[in-house]
């Protein structure tokens, strides 16, 4: 039995404002990409040379590019791609560092020893310089580019699923269960993995951010997303060839840490949320 912890919640959400405001910014970047065609009376690809580089005006809130193209509406459509494609990235390099390192974890010995040192030898490259390697031998596209990012992207999770199932494993619930006769799989599926959910999901999300951001990265070296697609990257490395007209990257970036910074902010609030120091913490049986 779980205590209800919906009082301890709200407590800390009304303390942790930020986490609502970042829930807030993301809710409002998926409503507005849903219904970016009632938004916008212009395709991400429409060109029209004749309003090239114009400032932002009535006719386009945020200008345009060298093409002619609506900004606002390119940053739109965009956000098709960097939001889901970041989540994606998260959720794929989660899926597969949780299964290795719960397996290393919770059987060690040789299989321990082998995973961990294959997420060794990765984690000895940074993340994204890894990714760069990954996405230069692939090849320029947006699907090469996020492949390239899950593939550097699961160690850190790996060395987190392995670390909190050999802290779990030793506790009094899952003897109990070992004594009851389940088999193994059963107790790390059903016992050990769901109360390490919490801090699993609070590290993704804090990663949401930083995916957005590797994701445009790799699109603004030429690594990701090659035009003409609107991903948000892309859209800034275009606007570095005309510094001048400031309005063609700057919006993009805008877009770029307005959901960094809402994948950090709600990512804080689940830490808090999912304190191993809360006394209100319950483990699930």
């Amino acid at each position: 039995m779980q205590p209800d912890k919906t009082l301890t919640h709200k407590k800390i959400l009304r303390k942790h404002r930020l986490g609502l405001i970042g829930l807030a910014i993301l809710s409002i970047w998926v409503i507005l990409i849903f219904i970016a065609p009632l938004i916008t009376a212009y395709g991400p690809l429409e060109q029209n040379l004749e309003i090239r580089l114009q400032p932002p005006s009535a006719a386009h809130w945020v200008g345009t590019d060298q093409l002619g193209r609506d900004i606002l509406t390119r940053i739109l459509y965009g956000g098709r791609i960097s939001i889901p494609m970041a989540f994606l990235i998260v959720l794929a390099g989660a899926i597969v560092g949780v299964i290795l390192g719960s397996l290393a974890g919770y059987w060690g010995g040789v299989l321990d020893n082998l995973l961990m040192g294959v997420t060794e030898i990765f984690q000895t490259f940074p993340t994204i310089i890894l990714a760069m390697l990954i996405a230069t031998a692939l090849g320029p596209s947006l699907l090469n580019g996020a492949l390239a990012l899950v593939i550097s992207w699961w160690p850190a999770y790996a060395r987190v699923s392995r670390g909190l199932v050999l802290k779990l494993k030793q506790n009094e619930y899952v003897e109990s269960v070992q004594a009851l006769g389940a088999s193994n799989s059963y107790i790390l599926v059903r016992t050990i993995l769901p109360n390490a959910l919490d801090q699993l999901v609070t590290l993704a999300t804090l990663d949401l951010g930083n995916a957005i951001i590797a994701l445009a990265g790799l699109s603004f070296l030429g690594l990701g997303a090659v035009p003409p697609e609107p991903e948000w990257g892309r859209m800034v490395a275009d606007g570095v060839k005309v510094f001048n007209d400031w309005w063609v990257a700057i919006f993009p970036g805008v877009a770029i840490l307005s959901l960094a910074a809402a994948g950090n902010f709600i990512g804080d609030a689940l830490r808090d949320l999912h304190d191993p120091n809360d006394t209100s913490h319950n483990f699930k049986v």
